[in-house]
């Protein structure tokens, strides 16, 4: 059970990685970083809305307070996914990718200087390789064109996704079922994101660069199914080694980015991507 549990993180890893592919598909068709985030939540809250509606209604009971939190999960869920998507436009799919990892750099700020958890020398060597990692990405070293407001975008990603993981984290959401919880969480996606993206817009460039097939497909590879695969993951293997797997998200995007779409992956860059992604399996060590 435990192996096909380790596989289910590693098929949900993969799937968000495919993010990129999405991207890079349906950005040349049109669409803005902000409807695309959209779309994704859109999908992903209806299947999970058909979900609870065929095996579960007991899901659409909820309280006032759960749905405050919700709302806040929904809004950092797509603060995220929309600074995802603009850093990867600005600046690469893989860059983008990776800068939203460092949200556990950011939770960790949070956790020593509001939860009184000490600054180790593991912390500290973490927050130096992934700000070196950022510098090398960035490509001020190496004499490469960088797009500032790209990496600062994408760093508001890993800012905005490291709000989520706390509201998570919350005594009082814990306790709620984490299938009702995404539900609410992916219904406030989308509604958050029909503010800044309007609903016909959107759909009527779908309908025009016939497209639906891969916003569905979007909706369901990147949301719906992986949260699935993770979810029932976590109920057999801890967090932290579910952590540490997730790893396999920024690699198996960069990976797509290259070898499908033809990115060029400087050696700086490279470097960049390792020292970040080893700062967070270093954080995700220090929970376990």
């Amino acid at each position: 059970m435990k192996k096909v549990s380790l596989f289910y993180i590693v098929l949900a890893s993969v799937l968000w990685g495919t993010s990129v592919i999405f991207f890079n598909i349906l950005s040349p068709c049109g669409f803005s970083p902000i409807q695309l985030a959209s779309l994704r939540a859109i999908v992903a809250a209806l299947v999970m809305m058909l979900y609870a509606l065929l095996f579960n209604r007991n899901l659409f009971k909820v309280s006032l307070k759960e749905l405050l939190l919700y709302a806040l999960s929904g809004a950092s869920v797509f603060g995220t996914a929309s600074c995802y998507f603009w850093s990867m436009k600005l600046t690469s799919a893989s860059t983008g990718v990776v800068l939203m990892y460092t949200a556990p750099i950011f939770v960790m700020f949070y956790s020593v200087m509001f939860l009184s958890e000490k600054m180790t020398k593991t912390k500290l060597v973490a927050v130096v390789l992934m700000i070196l990692g950022c510098v090398l990405v960035s490509g001020i070293i190496g004499g490469f064109k960088f797009n500032v407001f790209g990496i600062l975008i994408g760093l508001a990603s890993g800012v905005s996704y490291s709000v989520y993981n706390i509201i998570t984290k919350i005594e009082m959401i814990k306790k709620y079922d984490s299938t009702k919880a995404s539900l609410y969480c992916f219904v406030f996606f989308a509604l958050v994101s029909l503010f800044f993206s309007p609903l016909f817009d959107t759909v009527n460039l779908v309908v025009k660069t016939n497209s639906a097939i891969y916003v569905i497909l979007m909706g369901l590879a990147t949301s719906a199914l992986p949260y699935f695969f993770y979810t029932k993951a976590l109920k057999v293997i801890p967090a932290g080694t579910a952590t540490s797997l997730g790893i396999i998200e920024p690699m198996s995007a960069t990976l797509f980015s290259v070898f499908i779409f033809g990115e060029v992956l400087s050696v700086t860059s490279f470097l960049g991507i390792v020292l970040i992604l080893t700062s967070v399996c270093m954080l995700s060590k220090t929970k376990e």
